[in-house]
């Protein structure tokens, strides 16, 4: 297991294949790079990984290496090639809890929605064990703030970018400050 940095950089890490293959702009890296800026924040990376665990793995076990912060954006949701979540767990093996708040959550806004929550929708309701929540008040998938190991603290996002504006604003932003 990887042990953190001592430097104060935030890293962020985009997944999603088709940010990789070029099939959807990559515009949630270049908002969150501004944002940071705005808070001060020394940003010295930005990486995009497809959804592949072993690669995302790697991905955030290296930035474990050489920053204090890494800011995730995609893989929450409830196809099977949403890797996020138990990938993180898996790096710094931690067990992964449902959340029976969060699966609440999932159902009220999909019945409201008039649809009905699928057996995979359970799924995003899995954080792992320690991991506060951040709440996403339009969309079904919630992030996280996670600190695995001492000095390494891991924020999610989803990749849908009007929902991770607003829980950047709302979460994210009042914890970082």
């Amino acid at each position: 297991m990887a042990e953190a940095s001592d430097q104060p950089g935030v890293e962020v890490l985009c997944i999603g294949t088709e940010l990789l293959l070029g099939n959807i702009l990559n515009g949630n890296a270049r908002w969150l790079a501004e944002e940071l800026a705005v808070l001060g924040l020394p940003h010295y990376r930005q990486t995009v990984v497809g959804d592949n665990r072993a690669r995302i793995q790697d991905c955030v076990l290296a930035a474990a290496t050489r920053s204090r912060i890494l800011i995730t954006t995609g893989g929450l949701g409830p196809t099977p090639d949403d890797l996020t979540t138990e990938t993180l767990a898996a790096v710094f093996e931690t067990p992964l809890e449902e959340r029976p708040e969060i699966w609440a959550e999932i159902q009220a806004k999909l019945s409201s929605g008039g649809r009905i929550p699928a057996a995979s929708n359970r799924k995003q309701a899995l954080l792992p064990r320690g991991a506060e929540i951040l709440a996403n008040p339009t969309g079904t998938a919630p992030g996280m703030i996670w600190s695995p190991i001492d000095g390494f603290t891991i924020l999610t996002l989803p990749g849908v970018p009007s929902e991770m504006k607003q829980m950047w604003s709302q979460t994210a932003v009042p914890w970082l400050r």
